[in-house]
């Protein structure tokens, strides 16, 4: 079969058919750690490895995968290059990037959010956290590893703490087309509610909520829920405690 036809049937990645990963990291022994967690799981399959990031988005454009694991320091092109190319605008239905990364850097972890990354996860966690994280994605949603979560908070809740004034100008220009109603969702978005939670604090049905969630995003040009997170608390829709 081909990657087409893998990949553009219209089927639900682990659901219908396994969830396609690709892996980048210029470790071999690593890539092979990781096939091997990932191929015992029914649902999951790596359908190729790259060890440098410019070999990782030609892959990823060929093979069509659902998920990518993406490593940050690479010969050539880096981890953050590969993903803001894998992710650029115009590339709708492109696979989600989760980092994976050693280095525990704030400046890495902003630069893969801003780069497009769904997910940023460090090597020191357990592979039940890495499988359950390629999942996620594929779902569509966006994660964090919780302590990670607490510093994208504290740096972007800052007046300006991410944001050049040309970035600020366009995000309130964006929130400008939002309707109230969208503007609300938004900032339940930034909370951490679900779509269920959504739908119980604002009386509306799941399917009503998700319509919105897609629109929110498409507006704002957001790719997921934790692009939407960091989007908020950056442009001060909510801010910690509030």
């Amino acid at each position: 079969m081909s990657a087409a036809e893998a990949g553009g049937t219209g089927a639900v990645p682990g659901v219908d058919r396994p969830i396609r990963v690709l892996l980048v990291d210029d470790q071999h022994l690593v890539r092979t750690g990781f096939r091997v967690i990932l191929e015992v799981e029914d649902d999951l399959e790596v359908v190729g490895e790259a060890a440098d990031g410019e070999r990782a988005v030609g892959m990823a454009r060929a093979l069509q995968p659902d998920v990518v694991l993406m490593d940050v320091e690479m010969p050539g092109m880096d981890g953050l290059e590969a993903t803001r190319q894998i992710t650029a605008p115009g590339s709708p239905g492109g696979p989600a990037v989760l980092i994976l990364t050693t280095f525990d850097r704030d400046d890495y972890l902003f630069a893969a959010l801003r780069a497009g990354a769904s997910g940023f996860l460090l090597k020191n966690g357990t592979p039940e956290a890495l499988i359950e994280a390629i999942r996620v994605l594929a779902r569509g949603d966006g994660l964090l590893a919780p302590e990670l979560t607490r510093r994208v908070i504290a740096t972007f809740a800052r007046p300006g703490g991410g944001t050049a004034a040309g970035g600020a100008a366009a995000g309130r220009a964006a929130l400008g087309e939002l309707t109230p109603r969208e503007r609300e969702v938004l900032v339940l978005l930034a909370r951490g509610a679900s779509n269920a939670e959504i739908a119980a604090e604002l009386h509306l049905g799941e399917a009503t909520v998700k319509t919105h969630v897609s629109r929110v995003l498409a507006k704002l040009d957001l790719r997921d829920r934790v692009q939407a997170v960091v989007f908020a608390y950056e442009h001060g829709v909510v801010r910690p405690g509030g």
